[in-house]
């Protein structure tokens, strides 16, 4: 279990990020006004910051592999085959949760009664069916983005809130599992995401500060998992686009995996 940054583990209260504000959160309403109707990402740096960064933490699903989709869909029908009537909100709400804080948020909204590993297990089924015969799609500029990494000495981890089963399969699958230094699953640790623990791990396994390793997500809980650990956060949103809180919590927004490069470069 990890160790050296256990004082900062999970209390899944609000923690104050070590990075600049982004001055999206200094009252610019308008800029994100049009930001959020408009539904149109470009690349926003904090400009004037420059960080070492060492090490980029990839989050899997949503991120790296373009099955958040099949998940949210998977989701609602496993719940509802099983009586809990499950919509689109509810499963984007669980985008990166772990089972300690899926559970009651599944009783909060369907009832005590809600069973969460029958509707799990049956999601799990669902999605396998529908990948053993259709594969699984790399997100764009994943491979341009491991390559530019690797070229250029950065180190690279996985944290995913996914079992470490299921992790390797996916990653063998697109070619990239021996991209990566460690990977970190959420059945590895207590608290998972949205908690920074995870982040936390993957940092103390690589043997480097937090602030040295830049974090890429596409999840809210993500974000906030992310960014309560220190890790530079970038999103590259998949199936919603940041709100107010995620661009106060990161350091940029990317379009896409290969634009990280600029992100990267910007920041030398």
């Amino acid at each position: 279990m990890p160790g050296v940054y256990a004082q900062r583990l999970c209390t899944m209260q609000s923690q104050p990020s070590i990075h600049s504000p982004s001055p999206w959160g200094r009252g610019l309403g308008l800029g994100l006004e049009k930001f959020l109707h408009q539904k149109r990402l470009f690349l926003y740096l904090n400009k004037g910051v420059t960080m070492e960064i060492k090490a980029v933490i990839f989050d899997m699903d949503g991120l790296m592999l373009d099955t958040e989709k099949l998940l949210v869909k998977y989701w609602c029908e496993a719940a509802n085959k099983l009586g809990f009537p499950m919509e689109r909100r509810h499963a984007l709400a669980l985008r990166s949760f772990s089972r300690k804080f899926a559970i009651p948020q599944l009783k909060e909204w369907f009832g005590e009664d809600c069973d969460y590993m029958a509707i799990h297990d049956l999601r799990v089924k669902l999605m396998k069916e529908y990948t053993d015969v259709h594969g699984i799609e790399k997100k764009q500029g994943l491979d341009t983005l491991l390559d530019y990494l690797t070229s250029h000495g950065y180190r690279t981890a996985v944290a995913t809130a996914t079992n470490i089963e299921r992790a390797e399969e996916y990653l063998k699958k697109i070619g990239v599992y021996d991209k990566f230094e460690t990977i970190i699953c959420g059945n590895m640790l207590e608290n998972g995401k949205p908690c920074p623990d995870i982040y936390l791990y993957a940092c103390e396994k690589l043997g480097l500060e937090p602030s040295q390793c830049m974090a890429l997500e596409d999840s809210p809980n993500g974000v906030k998992s992310a960014s309560s650990a220190g890790c530079v956060t970038v999103m590259v949103p998949d199936l919603t686009q940041p709100e107010e809180e995620q661009l106060k919590a990161v350091y940029a927004v990317a379009p896409s995996l290969d634009k990280v490069i600029d992100v990267l470069e910007n920041m030398k």
